[in-house]
C-alpha cells in the first residue's frame, strides 16, 4: 500500500506542472520554465495545479476516494522549504470564483507519505461546464510561519458537454 501511495504522490506532483499559472500577487522566479505552477514565498515554495478528476488514474482515484469525472475540479498543492525542498505542513484555505462571481468552496485535506506531504482540494458538489474558467484563491500558512501567503491562479476547464 505504501508503494501505491508513493506512486500516487509522485503522479500528483507530476500533474502540478500540467497547467495554470501564478496570480498577479505572486512572486515568480525569472528562470521559471513555461507552464510551471509554483510561487516562491520567502522561505517556502508552493506548488499548485488544478485539473478535473478524470485525469487521475482509476487506482489513484480509488486510493484517495475521489470520484473520477471530467466536470469535477480538484486542486493539488504542496509546500516545501526553499532551502532544501523538504515538505512542510501548512494551513491552506482554498476557494474558487467563476467569471460570473459564483463562489465555489473547496475542502482541503492533507495527505502524508513517508517523505511527502501534499494537499488535495475538492468539492463534491462543485462541477464545471465546458470552457468554464475558475480563479482559485489560495491562502497558505506554513507551519512555523507568522504570516500567510496569498495568491491566485486561473484555470479554464474543458468537458465533453
Amino acid at each position: 500500500m505504501t508503494r501505491i501511495r508513493t506512486l500516487i504522490a509522485l503522479s500528483l506532483f507530476g500533474l502540478l506542472a500540467a497547467c495554470g499559472g501564478p496570480g498577479e500577487n505572486a512572486r515568480v522566479p525569472e528562470a521559471q520554465p513555461a507552464g510551471a505552477t509554483f510561487i516562491e514565498a520567502g522561505d517556502w515554495v508552493v506548488h499548485f495545479n488544478a485539473m478535473t478528476t478524470d485525469q487521475l488514474s482509476p487506482e489513484m482515484a480509488t486510493a484517495y476516494e475521489i470520484t473520477r469525472s471530467n466536470d469535477r475540479p480538484m486542486v493539488t498543492l504542496s509546500v516545501l522549504r526553499a532551502d532544501d525542498h523538504s515538505p512542510v505542513r501548512a494551513d491552506i484555505e482554498l476557494r474558487a470564483v467563476n467569471l460570473t462571481d459564483q463562489v465555489k468552496n473547496f475542502t482541503v485535506r492533507m495527505e502524508e507519505e513517508r517523505d511527502a506531504i501534499y494537499y488535495l482540494g475538492f468539492s463534491r458538489g462543485t462541477r464545471v461546464v465546458n470552457q468554464e474558467t475558475l480563479r482559485f484563491e489560495v491562502s497558505v500558512t506554513p507551519e512555523g510561519a507568522t504570516e500567510s501567503t496569498d495568491f491566485s491562479f486561473t484555470r479554464q476547464f474543458y468537458t465533453d458537454g
